[in-house]
């Protein structure tokens, strides 16, 4: 078994857009930075963020302000976001936008050369910049392209399966590469983890295959770190059913903006029971749970979907405005959406939750390790925004490589611990050696299975203790899988890994659904219909059985004043 030891001041584990621009902050500052990531950065899930990308411009509406967007944001979390953190991340969105802008972003801009900004579900003013349905794509493009310039090394195919840690102090990280298996040894005064969210754990996502299944959830508790509001997941209300290897692929929500219908099988328009001011028009969340209830109760189509329309609208504006939903239904089914409707269904999308972070520099309460991006939380609450997720990657982005920078600096003496280098050595070591009858990929299914049946869109008290119990049996298997490294590479050691971390990020959803009785936002208990003021808290989960109120800080004044209902009417609600 060759073993490569490599030095760097900061490793940054993932390398999505959150990741990059770090690593971006702490090259610019002079700092050594290395990035890994277990797949290749030109095709980070960051590339599938369609929509826009928020920051209070105030380029089309020139009134809106930051105080305005933070205001917003804590309105859409049902008072769950940490409003130091939405404060920070909407006072610095439009440094965010300049830093993309100064490195190429090719922002759709007016005749006047302004970048163009428009509106998306429940923000008061046009504040949503976009390049095409395509932003995120761009956003990854260029930052990959910053890092290509400054010569920022990026290490693509390789698997991180520890954080190394010494009495509560980072000293580096521990992996595999995915093609031939060396294994890494990686010494760093810091650890930047920017690997994603948990959306995979669930049946139909629009995550792709193998990422997304909460390795950051496992690394961040394995390294002492701890897992805030797992069960707060956004569902997005149109999901592809079919073809089976690519459910839950995105119809982006700009077709219901742009006129789109929802139809049930006997051919009702659905919304006009369930929020008939904004029909289509209305928030995720609600449009999730329509579609999730007609289908629930038998109005759904044979294959267990809901029928979205385009087809009334004029050929023209589908292929201005919705040009990659309709590439993506011609490659994926060989449908045309000017003539038929698409069939979706509700698709696990967003982890609203994530690491336990401090909001001023998202420092995780291990010394030198950082959660950004999607694996981080504090910002969206139980409903998140449309386009803040893209702004956050920037904001935090640059603040903890700007953290990280002056850790690293002021760092006098790096100790490591033979221990626990041994005991993630030993870890790697007993999976490729294992032999059992247990198969990775079906327990992967088997758990996805569990989660969509016991905590979809809709959850009771049943339900999750059922799911608790499938789930204790799914880890008793977990413990008897057979792992075959071969030439094709080690792609299957890797799924091994994404189980045990799938596993955990499963128990820490289950156990926070379980402890929040009451439905707010994305998090719907049929037992507990209303919203309970005594849960407007965060749940903070350490480990089996351990979950925490933590107490949310009071709304500024300012911010408060502007906290209003917002209309949807004629906006997109991605």
């Amino acid at each position: 078994m060759t073993e490569h030891q490599i030095a760097t001041s900061v490793l940054v584990i993932g390398s999505g857009g959150a990741g990059l621009r770090a690593a971006i902050e702490l090259a610019e500052r002079g700092v050594d930075v290395r990035v890994v990531g277990k797949r290749p950065k030109a095709d980070a899930h960051t590339t599938l963020a369609a929509g826009g990308i928020n920051a209070a411009l105030a380029t089309m509406d020139s009134a809106d302000t930051w105080q305005q967007h933070a205001a917003d944001t804590i309105k859409e979390s049902y008072l769950l976001a940490n409003p130091d953190t939405v404060r920070i991340v909407a006072e610095n969105g439009p440094r965010g936008i300049a830093d993309l802008e100064r490195w190429g972003m090719p922002f759709a801009r007016e005749a006047d050369g302004r970048i163009s900004q428009r509106f998306f579900g429940a923000h008061t003013y046009r504040r949503t910049s976009f390049a095409g349905d395509y932003t995120g794509l761009e956003i990854q493009r260029t930052l990959v392209n910053r890092v290509g310039q400054l010569g920022i090394p990026v290490h693509d195919t390789c698997y991180i399966t520890r954080i190394l840690v010494r009495d509560n102090v980072v000293f580096g990280a521990y992996g595999f590469d995915l093609e031939n298996g060396t294994r890494y040894v990686f010494h760093a005064d810091v650890v930047i983890l920017a690997a994603g969210g948990h959306t995979r754990i669930w049946r139909r996502t629009s995550s792709r295959r193998d990422e997304n299944t909460g390795d950051s959830f496992r690394l961040a508790v394995l390294a002492g770190g701890r897992i805030r509001d797992p069960e707060l997941v956004q569902f997005h209300p149109s999901g592809l059913i079919a073809p089976e290897n690519a459910a839950g692929t995105l119809v982006s929500e700009a077709a219901r903006g742009e006129g789109g219908i929802l139809r049930n099988a006997l051919g009702e328009r659905f919304m006009a029971h369930y929020d008939p001011a904004r029909m289509e028009l209305s928030t995720r969340d609600r449009v999730a749970l329509a579609a999730y209830t007609e289908i629930k109760e038998g109005r759904g189509t044979p294959d267990g979907g809901v029928w979205l329309d385009v087809s009334h609208l004029p050929r023209e504006t589908i292929m201005q405005r919705l040009p990659r939903v309709y590439q993506t239904l011609l490659e994926l089914q060989m449908r045309d959406i000017t003539r038929e409707p698409m069939e979706v269904a509700p698709t696990a999308h967003y982890s609203m939750g994530g690491v336990w972070v401090r909001p001023e520099d998202h420092s995780t309460g291990v010394d030198g390790l950082y959660a950004i991006g999607e694996a981080s939380s504090g910002l969206h609450g139980a409903n998140r925004l449309g386009g803040n997720s893209l702004i956050e990657l920037l904001v935090y982005g640059r603040i903890v490589g700007e953290t990280a920078a002056q850790y690293s600096t002021e760092l006098t003496a790096q100790r490591r611990s033979r221990t626990a280098l041994a005991e993630a050595r030993a870890e790697v070591d007993e999976l490729v050696a294992a032999d059992g009858p247990e198969n990775v990929r079906a327990l992967q299914r088997a758990l996805r299975n569990t989660m969509t049946a016991h905590a979809g869109v809709v959850r009771d008290e049943t339900g999750l203790r059922e799911g608790l119990a499938e789930l204790d049996a799914i880890e008793e298997r977990i413990t008897n899988v057979g792992v075959h490294p071969d030439l094709a590479g080690f792609q299957d050691v890797a799924h091994a890994f994404d189980l045990k971390a799938s596993a955990l990020a499963a128990r820490a959803t289950l156990e926070a659904a379980l402890e929040r009785r009451e439905t707010r936002g994305c998090h719907n208990r049929s037992d507990y219909p209303d919203v309970d003021p005594e849960l407007q808290v965060n749940l903070v989960w350490s480990g089996p059985g351990r979950v925490e109120r933590e107490k949310i800080p009071p709304v500024p004044a300012e911010i408060a004043a502007l906290m209003k209902e917002v209309s949807t009417v004629g906006k997109l609600v991605e």
